[in-house]
């Protein structure tokens, strides 16, 4: 197979990289069939697969919006799903749900593309003396947290985002504001992801939450 596209390839290859740079992330397969009016998203997918195997074109399986052009100098820009808000404040039994995703460039924030993230909003003011903020997205890794962790926890039934710390051997959370008391655990103490990214304002700085 000759590892020069057709025409039409190249056509998609200048849209892809012009996506990223308008949007900051590369368009969707589906993006791709309404631009250039193919029949069906299989159509479009045909082309991602053909450039692909000429080199042209690198996607990172399992991972939305990952498309890159080798020499475009933008990094890659991948999404990480919202699920929800987390209470920085006192726990609460809200159930999370799933609301979009955040677009950001994994490597600026010193993150591994294996990592297994997901993002939180936090609400409340009981981390404010960690910079965190109300309304700002949070985004956690699926791990075993360390002594003085920021994690979202699951404390006897209820979600919270606070600090983890350990003493005399017993696990504790604790929050970054005098008015809310250290929360320690009467049944259990469950981690379900450690902080290691913040974003504040994303609209405004670039990055996107989409559906």
């Amino acid at each position: 197979m000759s590892s020069h596209p057709t025409a039409r390839q190249r056509e998609v290859l200048d849209y892809i990289s012009r996506h990223r740079s308008r949007h900051g992330v590369p368009p969707t397969v589906r993006e791709i069939q309404q631009h250039f009016g193919f029949a069906s998203p299989n159509a479009a997918a045909s082309h991602l697969k053909a450039l692909g195997r000429k080199g042209l074109l690198h996607r990172t399986p399992g991972a939305a919006r990952t498309l890159t052009v080798p020499g475009d100098r933008r990094r890659d820009v991948s999404g990480i799903p919202v699920f929800g808000d987390i209470p920085a404040g006192f726990p609460d039994e809200r159930e999370q749900r799933a609301e979009g995703c955040v677009y950001a460039d994994l490597e600026s924030f010193g993150i591994r593309r294996t990592a297994r993230t997901f993002a939180l909003r936090a609400r409340g003011d009981s981390m404010t003396g960690a910079h965190i903020l109300d309304g700002d997205i949070v985004v956690m890794e699926l791990r075993e947290p360390n002594h003085g962790n920021i994690v979202a926890a699951l404390l006897d039934g209820e979600t919270t985002l606070k600090r983890y710390l350990v003493r005399n051997n017993r696990p504790f959370l604790r929050a970054e504001n005098p008015a809310y008391p250290d929360l320690i655990p009467a049944r259990e103490l469950v981690i379900q992801g450690v902080m290691i990214a913040l974003f504040r304002k994303p609209k405004d700085s670039g990055r996107q939450i989409e559906p």
